[in-house]
């Protein structure tokens, strides 16, 4: 805060940086993307905001020139193998990924060769390189329904969140062979702390991610991605909801049911450890001094990039 401070008394940045921003949009013919575990600033300031699956639809269907992702770097990626010849910046380049770090390329490409035979669905939660490797990416909104187009004689490799695929094969009764990835946050929830909650605002619905662990997924009354939690609390008639994901799809639940009250699902330990470290790398000073610097810039060989916007464009077509 201190250095922000500063660097705005020596003139480095403006005072109003949602006017400065509003301005280099205009002159860049930029669109700001952003998921709904950014800081709240950022999702005000953003021209969409939305789960991996509406993301990487509004990056398929932009025309801008210049695509500023605020988000992680595997949301980047994806912005970048769907629009080769556009720009496509993202504020910090340490904004990464435990999900996509938990999957290796090297070790992947071993393993998926030890299984020759499998149809590989891969989560949209991975690095570039994992999407070259697989059949046919996912995200938590659709993993479901393209589960469910695959034929039941075909083994399948679900990479790399084993707790999304097991919730998959839960709810479409198909045996799949799991890496064995998972997120930080997702896994930190406490289901005991979840319990307490429950016990202490009775009428409150608990609402959880299916990155989750079981523990915690069998206590929520409904499981869905970040979109489909944003919707489902808007319809319930429930007024107060205990909420089992990264704590900044909050800004937008009460910014669109605005009557309710929401609480954020703890961890097991006394820490912000259910924030992603990653997302909230991301400021609103480091969105605007991309966008004045055009840098730092996502790039990735093309190679890597058609290798995986095949599996990317079956994801979108299958979707539907």
């Amino acid at each position: 805060m201190f250095t922000t401070k500063l660097a705005r008394l020596q003139g480095t940045l403006p005072l109003d940086l949602f006017a400065a921003i509003e301005d280099l949009k205009t002159e860049l013919n930029a669109v700001i993307l952003a998921h709904y575990y950014q800081d709240p600033d950022i999702q005000d300031i953003a021209d969409f905001i939305g789960d991996s699956l509406q993301l990487a639809r509004a990056a398929a269907q932009t025309n801008a020139d210049v695509i500023v992702f605020a988000g992680v770097h595997f949301m980047a990626e994806t912005a970048k193998i769907l629009n080769p010849d556009k720009l496509v910046l993202l504020p910090d380049l340490n904004a990464g990924c435990s999900l996509a770090d938990s999957c290796p390329p090297d070790q992947f490409a071993a393993f998926k060769a030890a299984h020759p035979d499998h149809l590989v669905i891969s989560y949209i939660n991975c690095s570039a390189e994992i999407k070259a490797m697989s059949d046919i990416i996912c995200t938590s909104s659709n993993a479901v329904k393209i589960v469910q187009q695959i034929p039941k004689e075909q083994p399948i490799i679900f990479a790399p969140d084993r707790n999304l695929g097991r919730y998959v094969m839960q709810q479409t009764g198909r045996d799949m062979l799991l890496w064995q990835g998972s997120c930080v946050v997702h896994e930190t929830f406490s289901e005991r702390k979840i319990v307490e909650l429950k016990t202490t605002h009775p009428e409150a619905e608990a609402i959880a991610h299916p990155e989750c662990e079981t523990s915690v997924l069998r206590h929520a009354s409904y499981i869905g991605s970040t979109a489909a939690l944003l919707n489902y609390c808007q319809k319930s008639p429930s007024h107060e909801f205990i909420v089992a994901t990264e704590p900044g799809i909050i800004h937008q639940m009460q910014k669109l049911a605005p009557g309710k009250h929401f609480i954020p699902a703890p961890p097991e330990n006394n820490c912000n450890c259910n924030e992603c470290p990653f997302m909230r790398l991301n400021t609103l000073e480091k969105l605007y001094l991309a966008m004045k610097n055009r840098t730092p810039e996502i790039t990735m060989s093309e190679d890597i990039r058609l290798a995986a916007l095949k599996p990317m464009q079956r994801m979108l077509e299958m979707s539907v």
